[in-house]
């Protein structure tokens, strides 16, 4: 088996690097890239003897790369010009200039023969997605997108993103590569092979991770998980900031007491602290970052940094990838 070497760019906390041990293919991870501190910190907490680069993407350049000798790529490029809140601003947004830089260097560095990049779903759609497909097939690559959901492989959590991979100067490729995004739908598993939550709980929570009074003013707008519950929203970095389209939050109840409880609390203006004090039994809780990290795939032994702030580790994982995933999809590009 060929042992690859492998760039981790806009490495974040490593998830790549994890999918990549989770995958079992032969390699290893030469060098890290990323711009933010305190990801870098997590970073070299979990992968100590990764060589990591503190510096922006476009410092790195072609010359420096090619004497690393690696045949890998794996990266996760902002994804703000993306989205809703980054306003889809698209090619005129800056944080599209280091992976336009990049997108440039795949013509000089021949020696790259495989990559993978994940970025929001939105991307699909965008100036700069057909700018990386066309270079892409400009420098004879083979490639397949996708958009698929952590659910589709038996993990209990929502999280809908755009994946490429692709590959060159290879011999045939097993997979059988459709012209369309791969979606969802060619993926589905059965509903009862997905997790339940009460495999990724944590015991004995300290009651600060309870919803505070002031966003229980809000509940009617909670997503609710349970124990037996099969399935979570997705987690952004502003999760337990905002309740609204954040992540989802927990309770020991049963649905039929979170049920009771809304109706009673229903006769109350949602203002009021009778309103609070009813929806306060049901002690709902925010997930909390050791539960987030299982959510998101990552091994039982990967572990934040004391010093790392709980707003800090959120922030984090809502920048994070899906180790599940990206570990299925290495497989393939690899076959």
């Amino acid at each position: 088996m060929t042992s690859h070497r492998i760039l981790e760019l806009y490495s974040g906390i490593g998830g790549m690097h994890c999918a990549w041990n989770e995958s079992g293919l032969e390699g290893e991870v030469i060098l890290a890239v990323d711009i933010n501190n305190v990801a870098n910190e997590v970073y070299k907490y979990n992968f100590p003897n990764t060589t990591l680069l503190n510096r922006n993407i476009q410092s790195v350049t072609p010359d420096y790369i090619e004497k690393l000798n690696v045949n890998t790529i794996l990266m996760s490029p902002p994804c703000q010009p993306f989205t809703r809140n980054g306003k889809f601003l698209d090619e005129n947004d800056p944080r599209t200039n280091s992976f336009l830089y990049l997108i440039e260097l795949f013509v000089p560095l021949d020696n790259i023969e495989y990559i993978l990049m994940e970025n929001v779903k939105g991307f699909e759609c965008s100036t700069v997605r057909n700018i990386f497909i066309n270079k892409l097939k400009d420098c004879k690559f083979d490639y397949q997108e996708f958009l698929l959901c952590p659910s589709s492989f038996g993990v209990p959590n929502s999280r809908l993103r755009y994946y490429c991979i692709a590959r060159r100067n290879i011999s045939e490729w097993p997979f059988q590569r459709k012209e369309d995004i791969v979606s969802l739908s060619h993926y589905i598993i059965n509903n009862k092979s997905l997790k339940k939550i009460e495999d990724i709980l944590e015991l004995n929570v300290p009651e600060n991770y309870l919803v505070s009074d002031k966003l229980l003013k809000r509940a009617n707008i909670l997503d609710i998980c349970y124990k037996h519950s099969r399935r979570s929203c997705c987690f952004t970095k502003a999760y337990t900031h905002y309740v609204e389209g954040t992540g989802s939050v927990y309770t020991n109840a049963t649905p039929e007491e979170v049920e009771e409880c809304f109706k009673l609390a229903k006769t109350f203006d949602d203002k009021s602290n009778d309103f609070v004090d009813t929806i306060k039994q049901l002690k709902l809780r925010f997930f909390t970052p050791n539960e987030v990290l299982s959510l998101m795939s990552f091994s039982r032994n990967y572990k934040f940094p004391e010093n790392i702030t709980t707003k800090q580790c959120y922030r984090l994982l809502g920048n994070s990838v899906n180790v599940k995933v990206i570990t299925e999809l290495l497989k393939i590009l690899f076959e």
